[in-house]
């Protein structure tokens, strides 16, 4: 029993050592984490002898197996992860023109629109470029017409992305070796334990992996957002002479139209009732008078 309290320690202490090594002080703390939540009435669940010596040989190559695993993390670091953007308007002379070209640039460097909007004389797109093209994408499309405005950003996340990689990875690590103490637990209690915080970690690798997948979507894939102005030409054109003794006939005409409309209104609507009003004066107020009547009887 002392036996394996001892290999058990030395463990955790080589882990946490590893770990330090990594300079990554949240994988210390999962795989000692891991390690801690292992220890659950170990004494009962193994063998003595062997199935601690099995235990301890698999434990050293899985931390050699990590070890290699951080050395080429390490490596992999110096590559830095950029996200490139760009906001670009262009004033174009044919739309239609503009359309086939950045078409056929999408065609030829493997983009994609994410959206699309067109009007009666603009265009508008949200691109994805792979990152490897993105420079010549942005090149090529220099000669479709006079530019407006460009706007460029570039977002380094290097230290973002490699964070959500490794505890990705680590998570995953964490998983695997719960599921494998899953098969050693002697009771109710510890299987109900050990599947709680198998759920827990799958639910933590799936929303660190939407992360990391988004992330690592942004930095494949650069985004552009262009806009194709049409001539100014087409939406200011000047007016021939007939055209605008067109438009001043056309205005007489629906001035007079407006006014028949009023002349109808008040033969329909007018009339009526100036004609109720007469005979409301006359009954109360006129001949009649009921209401002059009725004061009189008042005042007697």
């Amino acid at each position: 029993m002392k036996n394996i309290y001892i290999t058990l320690t030395l463990i955790v202490v080589f882990l946490s050592a590893f770990g330090c090594s990594k300079g990554n002080g949240a994988v210390t703390a999962n795989y000692a984490k891991a390690a801690s939540a292992a220890n659950f009435n170990l004494n009962t669940a193994l063998e003595p002898t062997s199935a601690l010596s099995r235990e301890s040989a698999d434990a050293y190559e899985t931390m050699n197996e990590d070890a290699d695993a951080s050395d080429a993390a390490h490596a992999a670091i110096f590559e830095r992860k950029l996200v490139k953007s760009a906001n670009i308007r262009i004033r174009v002379e044919n739309l239609e023109t503009a359309d086939n070209s950045i078409a056929n640039l999408m065609e030829k460097y493997g983009a994609y629109a994410a959206w699309t909007n067109i009007e009666e004389n603009s265009r508008h797109y949200s691109l994805r470029v792979p990152a490897q093209y993105y420079g010549i994408f942005l090149a090529e499309m220099d000669g479709l017409g006079r530019l407006l405005n460009r706007y460029e950003n570039t977002e380094d996340v290097t230290l973002r992305y490699y964070d959500l990689e490794g505890r990705l990875n680590t998570k995953k690590e964490l998983l695997r070796t719960f599921q494998s103490y899953l098969g050693r637990a002697n009771n109710i209690e510890e299987i109900l334990a050990v599947e709680t915080r198998i759920a827990e970690l799958q639910y933590d690798i799936e929303a660190t992996g939407i992360q990391f997948r988004n992330l690592a979507n942004r930095v494949e894939y650069s985004t552009i957002e262009l806009s194709f102005l049409g001539p100014v030409s087409a939406s200011k054109k000047s007016l021939t002479f007939g055209e605008r003794i067109k438009e001043l006939f056309g205005g007489f005409g629906s001035f007079l139209s407006s006014v028949f409309v009023v002349i109808i209104g008040f033969i329909i609507y007018g009339i009526p009732v100036l004609l109720l009003f007469v005979l409301f004066f006359w009954v109360f107020f006129g001949k009649i008078g009921l209401l002059k009547k009725l004061w009189r009887i008042i005042r007697k």
